[in-house]
C-alpha cells in the first residue's frame, strides 16, 4: 500500500501481486498516475473495480461512502470446508 498526500487530499495505490488499485476523489490525479504507470509498465486498465482480493467493493456516491463486503469470500471459505449448507447469508 502506497499513500501520496497532496494539498488537495490523499491518493492510495494498493498493489497485490499483479493487480493495482488506485483510489482518490480526484479523477484527474488518478488518470495522470495511470498514464505514468502505463508509460513505465505494460498494463491494462480494466476500469472501475467491483471486486478486489475476493471482496466486493460497495459504493454510495451521493453520500461519498466506500466500503467492502466479504460475503463472496465467506461463501468460498464455507464451500472449501464443505460447510456451505450452513450458510445463512442471503
Amino acid at each position: 500500500m502506497y499513500i501520496k498526500r497532496v494539498a488537495k487530499g490523499i491518493m492510495v495505490l494498493a498493489l497485490y501481486v499483479e493487480d493495482i488499485l488506485l483510489a482518490r476523489g480526484n479523477l484527474k490525479m488518478i488518470k495522470a498516475t495511470n498514464h505514468w504507470l502505463s508509460s513505465v509498465f505494460e498494463m491494462n486498465d480494466v476500469g472501475e473495480v467491483r471486486y478486489v482480493i475476493g471482496m466486493k467493493i460497495v459504493r454510495n456516491r451521493p453520500k461519498k461512502l466506500l466500503g467492502m463486503c466479504q460475503e463472496a469470500y465467506f461463501k468460498r471459505v464455507l464451500e472449501h470446508f464443505r460447510m456451505h449448507y450452513f450458510n445463512t447469508l442471503k
